[in-house]
């Protein structure tokens, strides 16, 4: 089951999938769909299997391990058929997932690119433990948003992690790890860092070497 937002003949189509411990119509999913439908992307939420489990009341499964959850992203692009350009992503865990399976599905032509939001760089309080190995060498375009005290990785920490050149990432300021910012601090709003994540995903989408990969 799908969650859709924006226009049917949107050019680009944007899957996401939800984090370890929200479902894809939690608050921060819901608003971060709409504010990409509003700047005209067409997005589509889904939920993995344990997430849709614990909806139809078989408790709080916990979640597997991120890799074990690859084939179900894999399933959801080819139940989404996607007509246009696809990008590909998610929230937190759902990003993580997304990225390991990037490269492949890019390198048949099936997607244009990668969307992360809140990439959990490692785990809170255990920056020791990096999840980046994949991303050093990936060749996927792709666009990480993170807020700057996001605790599964700050600006501080990885500006220190070999990324891949492929690898944009869209630093907001004082947002945590649902991209919100404290507003007397950082000057800013919530709906003023999602409509800066929407307005540079479509800067991103539209760069000519997104267009000449996927040709």
């Amino acid at each position: 089951m799908f969650l859709f937002d924006g226009p049917d003949q949107a050019a680009v189509t944007i899957l996401l999938a939800h984090g370890a411990g929200a479902p894809m119509d939690s608050p921060s999913m819901t608003a971060t769909a709409k504010a990409l439908a509003g700047a005209g992307f067409r997005v589509a939420r889904f939920e993995f299997d344990y997430m849709a489990a614990r909806r139809a009341g078989d408790g709080r499964r916990p979640p597997p391990r991120a890799e074990k959850l690859n084939p179900q992203y894999i399933a959801a692009v080819d139940a989404l058929g996607a007509k246009g350009a696809l990008v590909i992503g998610g929230k937190s865990m759902g990003g993580r997932v997304a990225s390991m399976v990037a490269d492949a599905l890019f390198q048949t032509g099936r997607i244009r690119g990668l969307l992360c939001l809140g990439y959990p760089f490692h785990p809170p309080g255990k920056p020791e433990q990096l999840r980046t190995g994949h991303l050093a060498d990936l060749k996927t375009p792709t666009l990480i948003v993170q807020g700057t005290r996001d605790e599964f990785g700050t600006r501080e920490e990885v500006s220190t992690y070999r990324l891949s050149p492929l690898i944009d990432v869209l630093w907001l300021e004082d947002g945590d790890h649902d991209l919100k910012p404290r507003k007397r601090i950082s000057g800013f709003s919530s709906a003023d860092h999602l409509r800066t994540m929407a307005e540079a995903a479509i800067a991103w989408t539209e760069r000519p070497t997104h267009h000449a990969a996927t040709r």
